[in-house]
């Protein structure tokens, strides 16, 4: 594995999870929200990651052709779990028995996620900064 393909690991890992960190920011921003465009309160939504390659696709290619696995986005998904019903009659949103469905996010899991991605984004950066002090350190050898 060369230098490069190493920042390019850690380069997508941190991509992953800015994008990982701002659906969680969305969800959070969203928690109240009780209609959207298609009428209904806001969806939860969460962030699918995949390896593009993995460890096993080492042995089975060439192993000089082999790219390092990298992580990308596959998809955003929405959850699918109930809307959560409040009485508040008073509310425009209201049914005719006074319930508001309300967003299906929980902001106690959606801080949990939002910790768990900003340690994956630090490990991240500190792999990337281990990396460069090893080219440093290389560099300087040549003194």
């Amino acid at each position: 594995m060369s230098f490069l393909q190493s920042l390019n690991i850690s380069g997508s890992g941190l991509t992953a999870q800015r994008l990982r960190m701002d659906v969680i920011s969305e969800n959070i921003a969203n928690k109240d929200s009780t209609r959207t465009e298609n009428g209904e309160p806001y969806r939860r939504k969460m962030v699918v990651l995949s390896a593009v390659n993995n460890f096993q696709n080492m042995f089975i290619e060439n192993i000089n052709e082999y790219e390092a696995g990298r992580v990308e986005v596959t998809e955003i998904v929405e959850d699918e779990t109930e809307f959560k019903l409040v009485y508040n009659p008073e509310h425009p949103d209201a049914g005719e028995d006074g319930y508001v469905r309300m967003p299906n996010v929980d902001t106690l899991k959606e801080t949990v996620d939002i910790m768990e991605a900003y340690r994956a984004y630090q490990a991240n950066i500190t792999a990337l900064n281990t990396m460069k002090q090893m080219a440093i350190k290389a560099l300087e050898i040549g003194r």
